[in-house]
């Protein structure tokens, strides 16, 4: 096997000589993403300052294709490594162009002089990051998240082998979260450029990490290929909840099932009954769900916001004893909601629960947002 291009080897990070975290180790090859997450102040950043040496290691050794960073050249290591810090920057009389253009400065001679090549590489980068048009604006006059993104510029026109970066989505909205996110992944994949960085996000990271790494206070928890790492279960720990789950086949979070007596039937299916599901959640009113297969789209979230849920085996036999079961439920009920799953094939018993819940003199409404009871 290769040996890694970078490494952390028994690596002690924290403060004032000492340690929050210990014991860490390890490696990313040129190409990856490895993604640290975990809940805040469990020493992710600590974690990133130290491989960027904003602070100095306590024990253990980071290495760059097998070089002791401790005793790295500066002007050397920014040709390989680039950095984008949650720091904020506050800059006086410097555009969007000149801080992207920082990035190459560990290219100019001592005059800090751009050449035109520089100039096209910092305006691509720029490009890249759909900052173009803000090129000339004063950075200090700029929004959180155009900062974020010239930044990101920067030390894209660094042409680095390594990026670290940290929380780099907290202050973008969803389109230009996926782009970044996006622009990391090409970068990755195209150029081999190895990425590190920390997300809040865990449903992002599970999207475009190749690894991850659970931070927690008490050290490494997890480390390993998104699928393997997150589940219901490992999240749960790694966050401490109490209320509120993970969904792993969604990547998505679920928060707390409504408490009481349910007064409410969902027939569902096929992922009619999930906006259904979500409002009645939102509404605060529990409710009970069926008659749902066990690979349907519907039952990942109805499991865990139900308090009860008649489901079958996948790709089992509808027996009359789920019937039944979800009967027993109407008549606990008083309004039965329809989420408008087509009543043929496997969900054919939805007709019969639906007539069912009118002989028995029970409220049968549709299941958009506006019927759903509350």
């Amino acid at each position: 096997m290769d040996k890694p291009y970078f490494e952390l080897r028994d690596l002690a990070v924290g403060y004032n000589g000492k340690p929050l975290l210990s014991h860490i180790s390890l490696s990313l090859q040129r190409g990856g993403i490895m993604t640290l997450t975990g809940p805040n102040g469990s020493g992710k950043s600590t974690i990133l300052k130290t491989v960027t040496r904003r602070l100095p290691a306590i024990s253990g050794q980071i290495l760059l294709e097998g070089e002791d960073l401790r005793f790295a050249d500066s002007k050397a290591m920014a040709r390989k490594m680039a950095v984008v810090l949650t720091d904020r920057i506050r800059p006086e009389l410097l555009t969007a162009f000149d801080v992207a253009a920082a990035g190459r400065y560990p290219y100019t001679g001592s005059f800090g002089l751009l050449t035109r090549r520089d100039r096209e590489i910092v305006l691509d980068a720029l490009s890249q990051v759909n900052a173009a048009d803000i090129a000339d604006r004063d950075f200090s006059a700029l929004s959180d998240g155009q900062r974020q993104r010239v930044l990101l510029a920067r030390a894209i026109a660094q042409e680095p082998e390594l990026i670290v970066l940290d929380e780099p989505t907290s202050f973008l909205d969803i389109r230009h979260k996926i782009e970044l996110l996006e622009i990391l992944r090409s970068m990755s994949k195209e150029r081999g450029v190895a990425i590190l960085m920390s997300l809040h996000e865990i449903d992002l990271a599970s999207k475009v990490s190749d690894t991850v790494v659970c931070v927690s206070p008490d050290g490494i928890s997890a480390f390993g290929k998104p699928e393997e790492v997150f589940s219901d279960l490992s999240v749960r720990r790694l966050y401490g909840l109490e209320r509120g789950s993970y969904n792993a086949s969604l990547g998505s979070i679920e928060l707390a099932a409504p408490l009481g007596v349910p007064q409410v039937f969902v027939v569902g299916g096929g992922g009619y009954g999930i906006p259904v599901y979500r409002a009645l959640q939102k509404a605060g009113v529990p409710f009970y769900a069926g008659i749902l297969f066990e690979n349907d789209l519907d039952l990942a979230v109805a499991a865990p916001l139900a308090a009860s849920v008649v489901k079958c085996p996948a790709f089992g036999d509808l027996t009359e004893a789920h019937i039944s079961a979800a009967k027993a439920l109407i008549d606990a009920s008083e309004t039965v909601v329809d989420s408008g799953c087509p009543a043929r094939g496997t969900n054919s018993a939805k007709a019969e629960l639906l007539d069912y819940a009118r002989s028995r003199g029970k409220r049968v409404v549709p299941g958009g947002a506006s019927e759903v009871p509350s």
